[in-house]
């Protein structure tokens, strides 16, 4: 049997936007997600937009009880900005606090670790539209006070904290890749916005510290690890600067308080630096997180470039690699990623030899499937394919745990199926499905799963 530690958090992982919802006089702002599914619903999978969403501003009382039956002893969510402080006034919502408060108070007392990552992709419209979101630091500074003010009103029952979620995928996706509004290309803009995450990420720490002194700040990190296509030492050259952006870009300022110099070089030559002063530098060094949250879905493989990039081309961080499919790799085929387990000791073995073993849960990992509904059996979906994919990943966190790595928790994505960005329903995570005609809730075979998992601490 592989046995986790007795004190080892089990749970699952959502975001405010993806499950909250909007009601009525609840006064939550609009988001760039509302903008951007107003100005071009047909990128959204159905055509369902941040609207259609679990409901659990409504129904966190009946969803906390699920989570109990299907073992949790820790649950990450995010505080929604837009709701909290829905304009620029900075004034509070108090329906919103009355929410939070609650919400998080019920978990708790069902002995039910709350985490809580500040920001999940979702910028107020008020901050995009006056400042252009984190392209300002003036949304710093606002991003600072907001921490401050969540820090104030939750710190007594919240005591692990993250500051964002993935932001270098808000920096691709937004400034890059068009996948989330604003959907620019402007490699200079991206590399601008990936600073102030990483600044206002800082800052946020810094703050917190001043305020709460029985807690632990964090980050979350989606990492990739950057594998070759061979030995070749161009391929290995490749693989190194891949990760230089898909990972280091945030790891390294968020751990060890500086950047790459490889990095910092790459951008100079490019002209994209980012425009920073050396306090803030001074900032970013001093004020390092206390704990990492991963998320790990898939590897990043890539080649040598076959072929000279475009000078004229706007910059990519492709511009040193082509992506690399790797023959009779093990694809989820619905959702296009590769399915390697052993990706999560590697990073395990990266944190624990690069990165002073800093403390770290698994804040993200799970498999996306389409069509659920076809795998209910007496009612119950039995998605024996989610439950292999948790116990392969789980092996190859324990081997790294074996061999000293400081994890402390696995939160799987996600508890309730929930709304996902582009892909709204297309392919379902959860250990609890949602009928999107009813909201009804009914647990899967992986969510029975799940509850033995945490009463056993293992499997």
């Amino acid at each position: 049997m592989i046995k986790f530690p007795k004190d080892f958090y089990f749970g699952s992982s959502t975001s405010a936007e993806q499950s909250e919802g909007r009601f009525e006089g609840d006064k939550k702002a609009l988001t760039t997600w509302d903008k951007f599914y107003e100005v071009d619903k047909y990128k959204f999978y159905d055509l369902i937009g941040p609207s259609k969403t679990s409901s659990v501003y409504r129904r966190y009382k009946e969803d906390i009880d699920l989570y109990k039956k299907t073992g949790h002893s820790a649950f990450r969510t995010s505080i929604s900005w837009a709701r909290l402080i829905p304009d620029e006034s900075g004034i509070v919502n108090e329906k919103a606090v009355a929410f939070y408060k609650d919400y998080f108070t019920r978990l708790k007392e069902e002995n039910i670790e709350v985490m809580v990552n500040l920001f999940h992709f979702d910028m107020p419209l008020y901050l995009e539209e006056k400042y252009g979101g984190f392209v300002s630091k003036e949304v710093v500074y606002k991003y600072v006070e907001y921490a401050k003010t969540c820090f104030s009103l939750f710190s007594d029952i919240v005591k692990i904290w993250f500051t964002f979620n993935e932001p270098i995928v808000s920096v691709e996706c937004g400034y890059l890749l068009q996948y989330h509004y604003p959907m620019e290309v402007d490699a200079k803009k991206a590399t601008q916005v990936a600073y102030n995450m990483q600044l206002a990420s800082s800052m946020a720490t810094k703050e917190f510290h001043k305020i709460v002194k029985d807690g632990k700040i964090g980050i979350i990190l989606n990492l990739t690890p950057a594998y070759p296509r061979s030995n070749n030492k161009y391929d290995i050259k490749a693989a190194n600067i891949a990760e230089l952006f898909a990972s280091k870009s945030f790891l390294d300022p968020s751990v060890l308080g500086k950047y790459p110099d490889e990095l910092i070089n790459i951008c100079k030559k490019h002209d994209i630096l980012p425009e920073y002063t050396n306090d803030e530098l001074e900032i970013i060094e001093n004020n390092t997180v206390d704990i990492l949250g991963i998320n790990y879905y898939q590897p990043l493989r890539v080649s040598a470039k076959a072929n000279m990039p475009n000078p004229e081309a706007e910059f990519m961080p492709s511009y040193y690699y082509d992506p690399y499919i790797m023959p009779g790799r093990r694809i989820n085929k619905y959702r296009g990623w590769e399915i390697y387990p052993e990706g999560i000791y590697d990073i395990a073995m990266n944190i624990k030899k690069n990165y002073n073993n800093i403390p770290y849960i698994i804040s993200e990992n799970g498999m996306g499937v389409e069509d659920e509904k076809r795998f209910k059996k007496d009612g119950i979906i039995q998605d024996d394919y989610r439950i292999e994919f948790f116990k392969e990943h789980l092996e190859y966190l324990h081997k790294g745990i074996k061999e000293g790595s400081n994890c402390f928790g696995y939160l799987v994505w996600t508890g309730i199926d929930c709304w996902s960005w582009l892909n709204s329903y297309k392919n379902r995570y959860g250990l609890i499905e949602l009928d999107l005609e009813t909201s009804n809730r009914i647990i899967k075979k992986s969510g029975y799963w799940f509850n033995e998992l945490n009463k056993n601490k293992g499997f």
